[in-house]
């Protein structure tokens, strides 16, 4: 494939192969591995990982040959701690100049390797990294913009969202719904967090207006029923409340979401959502609408904000540290 991608593109000088089974990888490290093929001159860089692990020599079970270790005397084995590993291919990326791609690897003037942190370097290879990748990319993961701005409101649609878009009728004519207990949660969880939650509807809600009020109720929160489209409603709310499209999340479910979705500083949309909406998303929730998934979103814009004032603190702490060291060495000076 590669090979097909230079043959068609000629102006291309240098190319970056991204292993989609690495969901860690941050910008910051395709920029710095970027910077060893064009400022070091090299014509080949990978990405790596140092792993503590002690390695032995594979025997035949039925064999009489007792295994050997390849990395560590048994006599003196070390502390993980004192031991500075071995670094391992990661899969996470590989750079090539053209001429290294045309030659196939097989004249490489200049190779090195670029070196991950572990937290970095999760893989997807079978059905149990699946776990470990989620709550991995929850903690050490890319979420670009976001996680640097507080989220004052998060907007969410009725139908579709909060309701599964199923209307129930009665024996004596009532339209009726269901509201998961989990998403009311999942809103006043945000709601403690000083995260204000509206429930947006449009001309072209099935719902009616009573029954709209009904399930805001419910759910313990603010209801806006746009007379227009719901994007002019959405824009009209942040005027109203001062709000940058930054400080707002947004969870759709209609096509005409995606404007509201590619605008907004955090979105996410159900897993039965349509594909427009899909493809829009930054967050596609494993859950589907009116089953958890307003909780699942919930509990994702909260670790983003848990995550951000994390990283705001420790770089007041770094900063503290810096400035008691600089009066130290001035201290130091000066007697």
């Amino acid at each position: 494939m590669i090979q097909e991608f230079i043959r068609l593109r000629p102006e291309v000088d240098i190319v970056c192969h991204i292993q989609a089974t690495s969901p860690c990888l941050h910008p910051h490290h395709i920029r710095e591995a970027l910077q060893m093929i064009t400022e070091q001159g090299c014509d080949y860089v990978f990405s790596v990982v140092r792993r503590h692990q002690f390695r032995w020599e594979e025997v035949n079970e039925k064999g009489s040959k007792n295994p050997t270790p390849l990395n560590i005397d048994v006599a003196h084995r070390p502390r993980r701690q004192d031991w500075c590993g071995e670094l391992c291919e990661n899969g996470s990326f590989y750079f090539y100049r053209r001429k290294t791609l045309e030659n196939s690897l097989e004249q490489l003037d200049k190779i090195a390797y670029y070196e991950m942190l572990p937290e970095h370097s999760v893989d997807i290879d079978v059905d149990i990294d699946w776990p470990v990748a989620e709550q991995r990319v929850l903690r050490f993961g890319y979420f670009g913009q976001e996680e640097k701005t507080a989220i004052r409101l998060f907007l969410c649609n009725v139908s579709g969202c909060l309701t599964n878009c199923q209307i129930y009728t009665s024996v004596s004519g009532e339209d009726l719904v269901a509201v998961n207990a989990r998403d009311v949660a999942g809103i006043q969880m945000l709601q403690r967090e000083d995260i204000e939650v509206i429930l947006i509807s449009s001309v072209n809600e099935p719902l009616s207006r009573g029954l709209l009020e009904k399930v805001s109720q419910q759910a313990r929160c603010g209801l806006r029923i746009g007379e227009q489209q719901k994007g002019l409603e959405v824009e009209r709310l942040m005027r109203e409340k001062n709000l940058r499209w930054d400080e707002v999340a947004f969870m759709g479910s209609e096509a005409e979401d995606v404007d509201i979705l590619s605008q907004v500083g955090l979105n996410g949309v159900p897993c039965d959502a349509p594909v427009a909406d899909l493809i829009a998303a930054k967050y596609i929730c494993q859950r589907p609408a009116g089953h958890g998934a307003i909780r699942e979103f919930a509990e994702y814009i909260l670790t983003l904000e848990k995550k951000s004032t994390a990283q705001v603190h420790q770089n007041r702490i770094d900063r503290a540290h810096r400035i008691d060291r600089a009066q130290s060495v001035c201290v130091a000076v000066i007697t």
